[in-house]
Parts: C-alpha cells; sequence; structure tokens
C-alpha cells in the first residue's frame, strides 16, 4: 500500500476534506501538521520540484504575513520566498499530498487521487 505524506492543518476544511478522501480511498496517510512541525527547505524545494512550481505560486498570497513581508516584491529570489515559507509555515499552500513520487493540492481534495 502506498503511503501518502499529508500537509495537513487541521483547521482548515479543504484541509480535512483531503484527509477523509484519503481515508475514504484507503490510503495509509502520514499526516505532517506543518504549523507544528515546518517543513525544511529541502522539504518545500521538493513540493516545489514535483508541482513543478515557483515558490510564490505554492504562497497563499491573501494571508496578512504575505502583505506584511511585501512578498509580492518582484526582487526577491526563490530561496528568499522559499526562506519566508520555512519562517512563516502559514503562507504555504494547503493541503499538500505526497505519493509514489508525486504531489498534488487539494485544492479541490479530489486532486489527490490523481497521485494514489
Amino acid at each position: 500500500m502506498t503511503t501518502v505524506t499529508l500537509y495537513h492543518n487541521p483547521r482548515c476544511s479543504k484541509s480535512r476534506q483531503t484527509l477523509a478522501l484519503l481515508e475514504e480511498n484507503n490510503a495509509s496517510i502520514q499526516i505532517v501538521e506543518y504549523l507544528k512541525q515546518t517543513p525544511t527547505v529541502e522539504d518545500i524545494q521538493q513540493i516545489l520540484s514535483l508541482l513543478n512550481l515557483t515558490p510564490r505560486e505554492l504562497m497563499r498570497t491573501k494571508e496578512t504575513e504575505y502583505k506584511e513581508q511585501n512578498l509580492a516584491d518582484s526582487a526577491l529570489t526563490e530561496a528568499e520566498l522559499i526562506q519566508a515559507m520555512v519562517a512563516t509555515p502559514k503562507l504555504i499552500e494547503r493541503p499538500i499530498a505526497l505519493a509514489n513520487g508525486k504531489a498534488a493540492i487539494g485544492r479541490p481534495p479530489e486532486n489527490v487521487l490523481a497521485i494514489l
């Protein structure tokens, strides 16, 4: 059975829906509450690579912290944006599922079924 690593925020409805969907599909799930267990720079780089996204595309740009930290500044490097996500994990889009060498963002939750 494939193990799915789920970067999860239990306070987020989409994250809870994604977890329920994975459970309904009998997935073996390793939950990472990323607000408590902050992903490393390497973790985020791996996720970005699997999703084929830029750091800004993985960020929650409507969060107050995004605006407060001036992260819309186009002069910021990818490394600086990744470091901002490590320092402020609330900025990371959620939920993110990893399985079978692939990744998916659970928006909508059904997106994660493609990597099982």
